[in-house]
Order: structure tokens, then C-alpha cells, then sequence
């Protein structure tokens, strides 16, 4: 089963820019994983900033570790949109490591 997150819903015209927009969001991806269920973002028609990237993808690579992302499909995502979930992910997955290998 998948879950699907689509983005469009919280975009002011195409951005969506805001950490506080992505916490209700991350719960229903925290949930959707907790069913063992993939999770699908679509980003058709959306640009993000980095801050709301790592709020709602950023904070379950660092809680969950770098295996989730075998569970999360990034749909329609721009060039933009791709470099900054890319950047976050990469930088969540180094901290990960960093506090989990002693």
C-alpha cells in the first residue's frame, strides 16, 4: 500500500516555504510508515524551500535512518525541488550516522 502526500493542498501559489506547514504533514508520513506503507510525495506544480524539506522529509531520515528512503517515492519534483530534498537528505543521513556509530 501506498500513502500519497500531495503538496499542491498547502501551497501559497506554488511555494511552499514554512517548517510549521510540514509538521501535520510529517505526522501523516510518521503514520503512514508506522503501517508499513510507502509513502508518495508529489511535487507537481510545487517549489519548497529547504527548511520545510527538512522538517517533513529531513526529520524521518535522522529518526528513522537512511533505510527509510527505501520507502519514500519523490514524484514530479523539479530540478530545484530535486537538489534540495537531495542536500537534506544527504546532510540528515551523515548526521544520522555521525550519533548512531560509536
Amino acid at each position: 500500500m501506498r500513502a500519497n502526500i500531495e503538496l499542491t493542498k498547502l501551497a501559497h501559489g506554488h511555494l511552499i516555504g514554512s517548517r510549521s506547514s510540514a509538521i501535520s504533514l510529517r505526522d501523516q508520513v510518521e503514520h503512514a510508515l508506522s503501517q508499513r506503507q510507502d509513502v508518495v510525495f508529489d511535487f507537481t506544480n510545487v517549489r519548497v524551500t529547504q527548511s520545510f524539506v527538512d522538517e517533513l522529509i529531513g526529520r524521518v531520515v535522522l529518526q528513522n535512518g537512511p533505510d527509510v528512503l527505501q520507502h519514500l517515492v519523490f514524484k514530479a519534483c523539479s530540478d530545484d525541488v530535486r537538489a534540495i530534498i537531495e542536500f537534506v537528505v544527504s546532510d540528515r543521513v551523515d548526521q544520522y550516522i555521525k550519533t548512531h556509530s560509536h
